[in-house]
């Protein structure tokens, strides 16, 4: 028999009811956000990041899909389809089916005027396409490759996505549903993402992206830990929590956070900072005034416009001359040996800041400065994005892998630890182990 989460939950309030009324409302539910695992995918031309959702309730089990974390996409869309009669069972077993959002209803057109893709090779959507037996026509939306960037066609839909609760420490068994409004597009969408990912989960500050539908105890905040292996899994936190990981059950990695505020980027739901200087071992390069800073999840490597990669690599050759020099490897400018004449040489190099509007810094350590590329290289995992590149400095995955980073919403702020791994601990120390 299949279990629609809203099944789930309509017997959950069911069951509420049975207690008394006043202990209903002195109780307090004992989460404040919910969890998910985040995994590392190096299987395409890049490393990409997915977070493991909960979507479909099937013979007393939820089936697990994978989503690309995308923090710029609009909405969600995954591989599904829509069916206006799913609760009659009409569903395949093995396939994700959801209800459509109907071209006339308010939310087709929200989403195709104030939180569509931005993207030139998109055609405008029609609503020539309906249902067998709806009667209705559907919502069709155009979306984005984030990985390639060609453009296709997705249908609108009712979506119903279940979380583990968290109380910071252990994730619970029991669970929280959320329900987007998402899109459906066909399985060939997915064909260059990694194995077992066929989704894009949207992480940005759009009204139709997840955060934005959290509701009651959660907040519109999100925490990202991105692992730096592909054996273990980082962590997604959406609501607001303490935060503990392994070997430190007693430290909050809120305790750890430094903040600096969201700047807004006109025509982009993706989340920028200002970067107002580079440090490198006491000198300081200054970033433009009124460039912007973006956080990518799809940019492997943090990219720099022209005149400031030369400079940092400048800076960084000067106080690296101890290293010696290997021949560049792309997409990398600077690369060291690791090697000389048998013996390994250390790569342990100066911190690089990152000066902050407000004071403070976010410092990139060797772990998150330096790519092993193959046995005897090592590169400065800073890329040139050329001289109009319209950001000053996008902040890529490499940069950000076991740093935990906190997107509230609510307040407009980044918080941001710098490298858990100077503290004794990593993105993969949560404890998903329920209790």
């Amino acid at each position: 028999m299949i279990f629609h989460l809203r099944e789930i939950l309509l017997i959950i309030v069911f069951m509420c009811i049975s207690y008394e009324h006043e202990a209903i409302a002195e109780w307090v539910p004992p989460h404040t956000s919910v969890v998910a695992p985040v995994n590392k995918h190096t299987d395409s031309a890049t490393p990409l990041y997915s977070v493991q959702i909960m979507t479909k309730y099937v013979n007393m089990q939820f089936i697990h899909t994978n989503f690309l974390i995308d923090v710029d996409a609009p909405f969600t869309w995954s591989d599904c389809i829509i069916i206006w009669n799913w609760y009659q069972n009409s569903c395949p077993g093995n396939t994700i089916c959801t209800s459509p959002v109907s071209c006339e209803e308010y939310q087709c057109t929200d989403v195709r005027t104030s939180s569509s893709y931005e993207h030139s090779s998109c055609p405008p959507p029609t609503n020539s396409s309906t249902l067998p037996g709806w009667g209705y026509c559907t919502c069709p939306v155009s979306v984005v490759n984030p990985i390639n960037g060609s453009c296709g066609e997705a249908m609108l839909n009712y979506d119903e996505y279940a979380f583990n609760a968290t109380d910071g420490r252990n994730a619970f068994p029991d669970f929280y549903g959320i329900y987007p409004n998402a899109a459906c597009a066909p399985s060939s969408s997915f064909e260059s993402f990694p194995a077992n990912v066929s989704g894009v989960m949207a992480l940005s500050s759009s009204s139709y992206a997840l955060p934005a539908f959290l509701f009651g105890a959660f907040p519109r905040s999100f925490a990202l830990c991105l692992p730096s292996v592909v054996s273990a899994t980082g962590v997604l936190f959406l609501g607001s929590s303490p935060y503990y990981f392994h070997p430190h059950p007693d430290v909050d990695i809120r305790s750890l956070l430094s903040y600096t505020p969201f700047v807004k980027h006109k025509d982009s739901f993706g989340y920028f900072i200002s970067v107002s200087s580079i440090v490198i071992k006491k000198r300081s390069i200054d970033v433009p005034a009124n460039s912007t800073t973006k956080i990518s999840t799809i940019e492997p490597y943090t990219t720099l416009r022209t005149n400031i990669y030369n400079q940092v690599v400048r800076r960084f050759s000067m106080v690296t001359k101890r290293i010696p020099r290997a021949k560049p490897v792309a997409p990398f400018g600077l690369c060291f040996s690791t090697f000389t004449n048998g013996t390994q040489v250390s790569t342990k190099v100066p911190d690089i800041d990152f000066g902050l509007q407000d004071g403070n810094k976010w410092t990139i350590s060797t772990t998150n400065s330096i790519k092993k590329v193959t046995k005897d290289v090592a590169c400065l995992a800073f890329v040139d994005g050329g001289v109009s590149s319209e950001h000053a400095i996008i902040i890529g995955t490499f940069q950000m892998e076991d740093n935990f980073l906190v997107f509230d919403l609510v307040n407009s702020t980044l918080g941001f630890s710098s490298s858990l791994l100077n503290k004794g601990t990593s993105c993969t120390s949560f404890n998903f182990t329920s209790t």
